[in-house]
């Protein structure tokens, strides 16, 4: 395969983690968190949230939806549902969810990175587009920082994932919280694909922007130039 078809593709996936990427940044379905039902034909209260939104919903729970030992849901039932925006700096209405300031401080250093990444790729977007735009020599130079942009925006959505991973774990861990199930939804895996897409493409789009090294390097050096001497 030619050497600019493989760096077609790599721009290709690059895009969709780009796509990926942004959708779980904008969406509040990163982690479902469920209380536990002490009785039927009672609405509970499970909640759902992302980086910035929380949103909870009330749902009805009757006999044939109920599941002796699990909690509230699943939160794809029918109900009212309530989203409000993190309020990180101030005491707000998430004070039931996030009990701790410690774990008001894993949703802002979660939120923060994905910024960062957020950032880089919108960098190595713009690399891209020179790259598309120019001719010879810098459309190709441009590629390099382009892959690493994209690399260290994959390195930045790992990171916010782990932290949002261990904000959900401290969350249930605790002995005071009310939640007792959870489990990570479609945003959550959005931001795994976006990572896995945009590291190692954009890793895969330096080692293609790189120079060809020579088969044989003893005879590309007896083969060039000498240098002037002055």
């Amino acid at each position: 395969m030619h050497k600019r078809t493989k760096i077609k593709i790599a721009i290709f996936v690059l895009l969709v983690g780009m796509a990926c990427m942004f959708t779980a940044v904008v969406t509040d379905h990163w982690a479902v968190l469920s209380p536990k039902v002490d009785k039927l034909n009672e609405t509970c209260e499970a909640a759902h949230f992302g980086l910035w939104r929380l949103c909870k919903k009330y749902i009805y729970i009757s006999s044939e939806n109920y599941v002796e030992g699990h909690g509230c849901g699943p939160i794809s039932l029918p109900g009212d549902e309530n989203c409000t925006y993190f309020k990180h700096f101030t005491p707000g209405e998430e004070a039931e969810i996030f009990e701790y300031k410690t774990q008001k401080e894993y949703n802002i250093s979660a939120a923060a990175i994905s910024i960062f990444s957020l950032a880089f790729m919108i960098l190595g977007a713009l690399c891209l587009m020179g790259s598309c735009t120019g001719k010879g020599k810098g459309r190709d130079y441009l590629l390099k920082p382009a892959g690493m942009f994209y690399a260290f925006a994959g390195l930045c959505a790992f990171i916010s994932l782990e932290v949002m991973r261990q904000s959900v774990k401290r969350m249930i861990e605790s002995e005071d919280t009310i939640w007792i199930e959870y489990y990570y939804g479609w945003s959550f895996a959005c931001a795994c694909a976006g990572f896995v897409l945009l590291f190692l493409t954009g890793l895969a789009l330096l080692l293609l922007s790189m120079p060809q090294m020579p088969r044989n390097p003893w005879e590309t050096c007896m083969d060039a130039e000498p240098e002037q001497m002055e």
